[in-house]
């Protein structure tokens, strides 16, 4: 696990504040970074969850290290009510794994050629599969919404002239072309956006976000905390809605409009706004450049 190297991990452990005798969740254990960080801060227990097969077989490691207090299982974070009653910290640190982004066979990343994958599970459809069939409305909604792409429809016929693809090499030569040699002066690859979008698209990322954090809410205990790492700004907004929406800080019915009921406050925000990483980390690790830690603890009923 030498390779991986969690983001925030200082930023994360003060807002979960691990103690001794709790139970917390690594809903997205990948690497096992904040994992073994919790459980080295505190003589507590914690259940990690991946639906990456490659993740809990890596884990098991650190499962013999930390004997009787680290569970691992294999399975979507959205499930966690399912594998677990109550929790006193839920910790999600959202998109692609280092692992999964560093192996071309996974499909992840134009950096090497690799089979177009993009499975974190490792089972579905694949983002070939989606690409090579995928009408062109649909393919061109994927890659705006999800990549935020301006010239997604241009991208979109391209694909569909070019297929059959196979390859992640393949896929961004593609992309590039669409764009034409004008989109090379800016700082992303011309492709990144719109490898986002199958990705986000394959692993239906925002809903399983939606899913997870609805699930994480359902077992936190009074005072549980939930801390979210995301790294643009859909998942973001998501997470930014659910914790501020649900907290003591959001806005109240104004005196001047007629009175509405409004849902007793679920969560107190521990992060008013948004923590981005120093200039030190970013420098040290630039895949935390994009990253955002939102948090909030639960409030009693």
């Amino acid at each position: 696990m030498s390779g991986h190297v969690p983001v925030m991990l200082n930023e994360v452990l003060e807002a979960l504040s691990p103690r001794d005798g709790a139970h917390y969740i690594d809903g997205t254990f990948g690497g096992g970074g904040y994992t073994r960080a919790i459980l080295e801060a505190a003589d507590c227990s914690v259940l990690g969850i991946d639906r990456d097969p490659a993740a809990i077989a890596r884990g098991q490691d650190l499962v013999q290290r930390f004997d009787g207090r680290l569970t691992l299982v294999e399975g979507e974070f959205s499930r966690m009510n399912e594998f677990a009653s109550q929790s006193d910290g839920v910790v999600l640190d959202l998109g692609v794994s280092s692992f999964q982004f560093d192996q071309p066979e996974r499909g992840f990343s134009f950096r090497e050629d690799g089979p177009l994958d993009m499975r974190m599970s490792l089972s579905g459809m694949s983002a070939a599969d989606f690409v090579n069939t995928a009408e062109h409305s649909l393919l061109a909604s994927v890659i705006a919404r999800f990549g935020e792409e301006k010239n997604a429809r241009r991208i979109a016929s391209a694909i569909i002239a070019a297929r059959p693809i196979t390859g992640t090499a393949q896929l961004a030569a593609i992309v590039l072309q669409a764009q034409g040699p004008a989109a090379l002066r800016f700082a992303i690859h011309p492709a990144t956006r719109t490898f986002q979008a199958l990705r986000i698209h394959v692993n239906d990322e925002l809903g399983e976000l939606t899913r997870g954090l609805e699930a994480a809410q359902s077992i936190l205990k009074p005072e549980g905390r939930l801390v979210v790492v995301s790294f643009h700004s859909l998942e973001d907004r998501i997470v930014k809605q659910f914790l501020t929406g649900r907290s003591d800080a959001a806005p109240r019915a104004s005196r001047h409009m007629p009175a509405v009921m409004a849902p007793a406050p679920l969560f107190h925000l521990i992060t008013a706004k948004a923590r981005i990483p120093g200039e030190a980390e970013i420098a040290a690790n630039p895949r935390a450049r994009s990253a955002k830690l939102r948090a909030g603890e639960k409030l009693a009923a």
